[in-house]
């Protein structure tokens, strides 16, 4: 059927030209004679793999000398053990929860540490982004935990919350180089990569150095452990190759695009022309209020749940596939990250307003 317009929430669409130079290069890679899934961690070849994986990042996110960079295995969930691990001082974080993923990391850091969740929108289904302006920080508290872009509920923070000086960590997952991320506001920004970034199985760590100590848990496993994954330039072990190799095509893919800031604004245009179309029809209707709305992962509902079903049967005969919403929140959920063309996003606009003239 060729390639399909693949709305998936993660693992996602890559870009095409991406996936074009990773075939060109599949059984030699740059004449060495093997692929980058054969190479040794220790080559020369891979190493230079990394450090400009690493250097393009530093460009597009204008990442200060004192952050390290982390290509950690484990995917996002590893990080909801490993940041209170490192981060745990005085045993006590305050947490923001605004979704499943915040609400997960919450659970986990409590085996660790006592949390304080200050703040949350599981009152209106997580529907929105709360008032994070006067925050009741704990005086303690090692960090301030956020959700920045909720992949289930499609909303996303506009402002970060005033933390009061202590350290925020940020879950930038599905919205991680749609846009400028300002570094220094963070101590740690972090995101598994399957979304925005390159295929699944690894999560890059942008973290303070500060924040990197020894004296941690002593029970932290040697993976998680932040120091020594940043002493030993993200090598101590074999780490995803593959998967770093990957990310390394889309970082100079967008750079060729413009940078973060063009693509920020093809983001934009992308979710204007679904959000446009959600606010006038008949049918559907989207679940996020206004204000609260993120670029990146648009849910939307008929109201009626064999309707919905239909319409992601029906979409998915067209070329709309992974329209289906979250489990735990039913409906559909179109997730149009980076490489998502505008003329998907257009297509599927196109056969919602077909499917709308079919029902009614």
């Amino acid at each position: 059927m060729g390639r399909v317009y693949n709305f998936s929430a993660g693992p996602a669409m890559l870009p095409v030209e991406v996936l074009e130079e990773a075939a060109r290069d599949m059984l030699d890679y740059h004449g060495c004679g093997q692929s980058v899934m054969e190479m040794s961690h220790r080559s020369a070849e891979f190493k230079a793999i990394i450090e400009e994986a690493e250097k393009d990042l530093r460009d597009l996110l204008d990442i200060p000398d004192n952050y390290k960079v982390l290509f950690m295995q484990g995917g996002g969930s590893q990080q909801f053990a490993a940041v209170p691990l490192n981060l745990a001082k005085n045993g006590v974080a305050d947490y923001i929860i605004t979704g499943q993923w915040s609400k997960k990391a919450a659970k986990e850091a409590e085996k660790y540490l006592r949390v304080n969740r200050i703040a949350s929108s599981e009152d209106k289904t997580y529907s929105y982004i709360p008032d994070c302006s006067d925050l009741p920080v704990d005086e303690d508290a090692d960090y301030v935990y956020i959700c920045e872009n909720n992949t289930i509920y499609g909303t996303k923070y506009k402002t970060l919350p005033d933390t009061k000086g202590k350290p925020l960590v940020a879950d930038v997952s599905s919205c991680f180089l749609s846009e400028k991320h300002d570094v220094t506001k963070y101590g740690i920004l972090w995101g598994g990569v399957q979304k925005n970034v390159g295929p699944a199985g690894c999560a890059i760590v942008i973290i303070r150095e500060d924040l990197i100590r020894e004296d941690i848990n002593p029970a932290t496993p040697v993976m998680m452990n932040y120091k020594i994954t940043a002493d030993n330039g993200s090598l101590y072990n074999t780490p995803p190759c593959y998967v770093i190799y990957i990310c390394g095509l889309v970082f100079k893919w967008l750079k060729k695009m413009g940078g973060l800031d063009e693509m920020k604004r093809r983001n934009e245009e992308k979710a204007a022309i679904l959000y446009d179309y959600l606010d006038q029809s008949r049918l559907f209707r989207g679940t996020v209020e206004k204000a609260s709305r993120s670029i990146m992962n648009v849910p939307f509902v008929t109201g009626d749940k064999e309707m919905d079903a239909k319409f992601v049967k029906e979409a998915a005969e067209a070329g709309l596939v992974n329209l289906k919403g979250h489990r735990t929140v039913g409906g559909m959920r179109a997730s149009i990250y980076n490489a998502m063309p505008k003329e998907g996003v257009e297509a599927l606009v196109r056969f919602m307003k077909e499917f709308e003239e079919a029902n009614l």
